[in-house]
């Protein structure tokens, strides 16, 4: 049989019938974008306390900066963070390389490099325990309420306090500023501090706070900010004496 086509009885001659129409649905309308919202921390075991020992990266990466005297730093974590360490070397080096680093003074250029290799300074991620012990060992007491909050820097090392690299800080995490920005100012803070930086004072009220501000104790109504450059230019506050 014909589609669409009926043969009258007797007559010898099809006789066309119309077809239905096939039913058309309408234009399916794509769902909007949603954004994924920021990673404000990072969710997981947070052992407060480790065995004191490290283990050392093995990588050694390129120099980052176009001019000025080479820091080389080593990458170390506690040997209970064993997990984090590829993740923390790369987040150094992509840090420490950005424009709006200290590379962009021209002064600095960084390289890291691999264990037994000469170094200048050794950036380490360690639990807050360790982090206190070691910290205090010049007198800096990193405690908050009695239990060790912050981070520091001592000769020759860059020591980031798990709890801050994992849960960032109050107002950062209220202002709903992802934890990456964190990780960010406190590299660059503390490396700050070992290129003879000391700290700074917020400007003025909703602008952005310089890199040597205490940002990890509140942002005194600066907004976050993490790199020491700002369009191109050094951007600090007073210095605290």
């Amino acid at each position: 049989m014909i589609a669409g086509v009926v043969w009258r009885v007797g007559s010898g001659e099809p006789q066309a019938q119309p077809s239905t129409p096939a039913s058309v649905s309408p234009p399916v309308k794509p769902s909007p974008s949603v954004s994924p919202s920021p990673v404000l921390q990072k969710p997981g075991d947070l052992p407060a306390s480790g065995p004191e020992t490290f283990v050392y990266g093995s990588i050694s990466g390129p120099v980052l900066g176009n001019s000025g005297v080479v820091k080389r730093f080593r990458v170390a974590v506690e040997s209970n963070l064993a997990s984090e360490l590829t993740e923390f070397g790369a987040t150094l080096e992509q840090v420490l390389g950005d424009p709006r680093s200290w590379t962009a003074s021209g002064q600095h250029r960084f390289q890291r490099v691999a264990e037994g290799e000469p170094y200048d300074f050794t950036a380490y991620l360690v639990t807050r325990d360790t982090a206190y012990k070691m910290c205090k060992v010049n007198g800096v007491d990193i405690r908050q309420n009695g239990v060790p909050y912050t981070s520091c820097r001592q000769w020759k090392k860059v020591i980031i306090n798990l709890d801050r690299w994992r849960l960032s800080v109050p107002d950062y995490v209220n202002g709903g500023t992802p934890l990456q920005t964190y990780r960010e100012y406190v590299i660059n803070h503390e490396t700050g501090h070992e290129l003879g930086r000391g700290h700074e004072q917020c400007l003025g009220p909703g602008k952005p706070a310089p890199v040597m501000q205490t940002q990890t104790l509140g942002l005194k109504g600066c907004t976050a900010y993490p790199w020491p450059y700002l369009d191109g230019k050094r951007y600090e506050g007073r210095w605290i004496r």
